[in-house]
């Protein structure tokens, strides 16, 4: 398990020096894969994690999830079971030893096909919002999953042909975990998680345009009294909030990586008052957009990996 993960961590390191953001989040070609590699302490991060699985190779963090708080460290996982609000701080990280980590989003099509093949206790049906978010150590198959995809980046004609398969063994050792059950109440279409899952999908997809909580009730299919229960139960928020985080990170991207003025932004994510808009995102991220936005921009990040210092580490195998 050793070897795993050092074979995973370097690849991670290898990958993020060419393709990390400033917040140390590097992207990839192979569909819900990402990673981060953060060389020093720093934070908070703010984010909105789809359901997944992110397997810490090295360092710790300490992240909020609604109401609820983990801290992560190396040889742990966690499990997110649903669309959710995050804010992130990197609490352990150097230059020898970067806070390094690897996610993969858990597919819902995939999860249901495996659970419906698997013998779990059948989840109950209208048991309340489940917890959202697992902390446990990591097992030698996910690590093996994990570093499979991680090799199809030297392979992209293998991506289409590979991946399905990889994927599919991924959510089979995901369910055969002791949370399986509550994972595969996320696709049991009468229970309160995938109810819930109907509403946010609406809020993720229309985030820029006004959005009645009636309409949410109904795709959930509860009264608006219990709506407005089970969703802050689940996300800690109520809609209204929940909407307002997602286009506040959204604004946050256009105008880092996109190079937007904050007003385009603001207009673009459905704010329609320029001092709300500043207002909320002040509050959000500690400072007002163009200040932060440029800042951002334009300021080398200390905490990332200096790409030809790292290179030449690498050479010498001093992250080992």
């Amino acid at each position: 398990m050793q070897r795993a993960i050092e074979a995973l961590k370097m690849a991670v390191q290898t990958h993020a020096r060419q393709h990390a953001d400033a917040d140390g989040l590097a992207l990839t070609p192979v569909p819900g894969l990402r990673m981060m590699c953060l060389a020093a302490p720093g934070g908070p991060l703010q984010s909105t994690y789809k359901p997944l699985v992110c397997l810490v190779l090295q360092g710790a963090k300490h992240m909020v999830l609604g109401t609820e708080e983990q801290l992560l460290r190396r040889g742990q996982s966690i499990i997110v079971s649903a669309d959710m609000p995050v804010s992130g701080r990197i609490v352990e990280a150097s230059r020898s030893r970067p806070y390094l980590a690897v996610a993969v989003e858990i597919d819902m099509a995939i999860l249901r096909e495996v659970a419906e093949q698997l013998p779990l206790a059948a989840p109950p049906r209208t048991a309340g919002a489940p917890r959202t978010s697992f902390v446990e150590p990591t097992v030698a198959p996910l690590l093996d999953c994990a570093r499979r995809l991680l090799d199809l980046l030297h392979r992209p004609d293998a991506i289409p042909i590979l991946r399905p398969a990889i994927m599919r063994e991924l959510h089979y050792w995901l369910l055969s975990g002791k949370h399986g059950r509550t994972l595969a109440s996320m696709v049991v279409p009468e229970s309160h998680a995938a109810r819930l899952a109907a509403a946010v999908r609406i809020l993720r997809e229309e985030y820029r345009a006004p959005i009645s909580v009636g309409r949410l009730a109904a795709a959930a299919a509860m009264s608006l009294t219990a709506f407005h229960q089970h969703f802050k139960k689940l996300t800690s928020l109520t809609p209204i909030q929940y909407q307002k985080r997602l286009r506040l990170i959204e604004a946050r991207q256009l105008m880092q990586s996109e190079g937007w003025q904050a007003g385009r932004a603001a207009f673009e994510v459905g704010y329609e008052s320029i001092s709300q808009f500043t207002r909320e995102y002040r509050r959000l991220f500690g400072a007002p957009p163009k200040r932060d936005a440029l800042s951002r921009r334009h300021t080398p990040n200390p905490r990332l990996l200096d790409r030809h210092t790292d290179q030449m580490s690498a050479k010498h195998k001093s992250w080992q």
